[in-house]
C-alpha cells in the first residue's frame, strides 16, 4: 500500500506503509543514529514529532522492552528507508511493523530518506503530513501546524518514587518534563531516592521535600512555551539546592536567569555529536535531541559561563553557574554514546549533594 510525506514547502515523497493506518501532521526531524532506534521513538522529547532515520536499515534486532526510555510510543510517525522483518537478538521479542501497529504510530518506508535528510538540513526542519493520498493533504493545516503543550501531555500525573539501589545516600527531587527512563536509573544506582514529579509541581512542595538535590528532565518542545515551570525555577533558585539539568531542563534553567533561547535551523538528534569541555578541552562524544539552543551571547558572565560548546556549530551545550551549585547540559550523559564517558556528570551532581 501507498503511503506519502507532503511537506509545508510542497515537496512530496513516496514510499509504502508500515505500522498503523491513519494520516497525522506532525514537525519532520532526523536523527543520525546508527542504533536505538526503540530509545528513539519511546523519548518523550520527540513527541510532536515525526522522525526521519537516515540509516538506511531498521529494526534489525526486533523489539526489546527493557531498552524502551517511556511507557509509550511518543513520535507522532516515523520515516525509514527500509524495515527489516526478519530481527535476529536473543532479546527480541518483536517486530517493528508489529509494534507500531499495536502503538497506533503510522509508518512510511521505502522513501529517499538521504534526499529527504539534506532537503532538511538545507532548508530547515519543516512541518509535514503522512498521509495515503497526496491530494487531500491541507497544506494549510500543515503549515500552521505547531506541537501545542507537550511537556503536559509527557508529564507524570503525580508524584512517583523510586528508590535507591542499595543503600539511601541522597533525596533527589526531579522535573519531569519528559524524563527517560535511563536518567532515574543513573540516580538510583548512585544512591539516590528519586521523588518524580510533575512538570507543574510549585516551589512550596520541593521545599516541603527539602530534598538533597534538584534534577531537571529533558522534554519536548519549544522552552519558552513553559512559562509557569520557568517562574518555578526561578523562585527555587534562591534556596541554592544543588541543582543538574539536562536538555530542557538545562534550556528552562537558563530561562529561569534571565537568558535567551533560539530555535535551531534543524536540530542536533543521533549519538555522535562531539561536544568540547571549556574547563578542560575535552572532546565527548554525545547522545542529543533537541531543537532549540540557549542563546550564547545571551548569558550574564558574573551568573554562569559556557562549559560546554557544540564542535560542529559552536553553539551552547552547557552552563556552570557561578554559584557552584548548579550546573546543567543540553546533551544526554546517560544515553553513553562514548560509551560513558560523560556519565561522570551525574557524580559531578552526587559531589554537589555531598558538599553541601
Amino acid at each position: 500500500m501507498k503511503r506519502f510525506l507532503v511537506l509545508e514547502n510542497g515537496e512530496v515523497f513516496e514510499g509504502e506503509a508500515f505500522g498503523a493506518q491513519g494520516e497525522v501532521i506532525a514537525e519532520i526531524v532526523f536523527t543520525t543514529a546508527m542504533t536505538g532506534y526503540l530509545e528513539t521513538l519511546t523519548d518523550p522529547s520527540y513527541k510532536g514529532q515525526a522522525v526521519l532515520q537516515t540509516f538506511p536499515h531498521i529494526g534489525n534486532y526486533g523489539i526489546i522492552p527493557p531498552d524502551k526510555e517511556g511507557d509509550r510510543v511518543n513520535v507522532s510517525a516515523y520515516i525509514v528507508r527500509e524495515v527489516c522483518e526478519a530481527p535476529s537478538n536473543f532479546r527480541n521479542e518483536g517486530d517493528l511493523d508489529t509494534f507500531l501497529k499495536n502503538e497506533g504510530i503510522p509508518g512510511l518506508k521505502g522513501i529517499d530518506t538521504r534526499s529527504l535528510a539534506k532537503m532538511l538540513r538545507d532548508r530547515g526542519t519543516m512541518n509535514g503530513m503522512i498521509c495515503d493520498d497526496p491530494s487531500h493533504a491541507d497544506m494549510d493545516a500543515i503549515k500552521a501546524y505547531r506541537i501545542k503543550d507537550p511537556v503536559k501531555e509527557v508529564s507524570t500525573p503525580e508524584e512517583v518514587i523510586y528508590e535507591a539501589e542499595g543503600e539511601k545516600l541522597y533525596e533527589v527531587a526531579v522535573f519531569d518534563y519528559g524524563i527517560k527512563k535511563n536518567i532515574i536509573r543513573h540516580l538510583n544506582k548512585r544512591g539516590c531516592r528519586v521523588t518524580l514529579l510533575p512538570h507543574d509541581t510549585p516551589a512550596s512542595r520541593v521545599r516541603e521535600l527539602a530534598p538533597d538535590g534538584l534534577f531537571l528532565s529533558n522534554g519536548p518542545g519549544d522552552p519558552t512555551d513553559n512559562v509557569s515551570e520557568i517562574e518555578t525555577l526561578k523562585e527555587l533558585s534562591k534556596d541554592n539546592i544543588p541543582t543538574m539539568g539536562i536538555c530542557l531542563g538545562h534550556q528552562l534553567l537558563a530561562l529561569s536567569h534571565g537568558f535567551a533561547t533560539h530555535k535551531l535551523k534543524y536540530g542536533h538528534r543521533g549519538a555522535n555529536h562531539p561536544v568540547k569541555d571549556a574547563d578542560t578541552g575535552k572532546i565527548y562524544i554525545t547522545s542529543q535531541n533537541h531543537g532549540y539552543a540557549v542563546t550564547e551571547d545571551s548569558i550574564d558572565p558574573a551568573v554562569a559561563y559556557a562549559w560546554f560548546c557544540n564542535v560542529n556549530d559552536g553553539t551552547n551545550e552547557g552552563l556552570m553557574y557561578r554559584s557552584g551549585n548548579a550546573f546543567s547540559v543540553q546533551f544526554h550523559p546517560e544515553a553513553a554514546g562514548g560509551p560513558q564517558d560523560s556519565g561522570e556528570l551525574f557524580d559531578r551532581f552526587i559531589a554537589l549533594m555531598e558538599r553541601k
